[in-house]
């Protein structure tokens, strides 16, 4: 993706910038280039955390959508917490996982880019309440699909 000059982006976004750095690449691991965020240290948390995130990265893509969004780039940031979600929730592999896809980072500069191409056009109210029923969905989807992963890791141990 490409590097856009902060100029380009309205001093508003800025606190959608320092959100999802909180959430994504915040620190450091000392002597790395390995950046980390909330989104990794709370996802350490089983089916919890991968909720709590999930939930707050719903909230970050609903203050985009109102920034004036497509619904196609609203499409493509759903589409990226989903699979942060789906594949986080995976014990280790999905920690791994989160400290490579930063999917707030990602949606951030979806944000970015198409308001630098000029395709805003203003807060949306239909596209905001088809963001907070596709999250109302998706939320279910992980709870589900993290409870059904934890019950079989519990069964799993139990029959070691």
């Amino acid at each position: 993706m490409k590097n856009l000059p902060i100029e380009v982006v309205p001093t508003e976004f800025k606190y959608l910038d320092s959100l999802s750095d909180l959430m994504d690449s915040r620190f450091r691991i000392p002597g790395t280039n390995i950046r980390f965020g909330l989104d990794f240290l709370v996802g350490l948390v089983p089916v919890a955390g991968d909720i709590v995130t999930f939930a707050f990265s719903g909230l970050l893509v609903v203050s985009m959508a109102q920034k004036g969004v497509s619904g196609m780039v609203v499409v493509k940031m759903l589409g990226n917490i989903l699979l942060d979600s789906l594949v986080g929730s995976i014990p280790f592999l999905g920690d791994l996982f989160d400290l490579g896809f930063k999917a707030n980072r990602r949606n951030y500069r979806l944000l970015r880019e198409h308001y630098q191409e000029g395709k805003h056009s203003g807060s949306a109210i239909p596209v905001i309440l088809a963001v907070v029923f596709a999250l109302l969905l998706m939320s279910f989807l992980v709870i589900f699909v993290a409870f059904k992963f934890g019950s079989w890791m519990v069964d799993f141990f139990q029959q070691l």
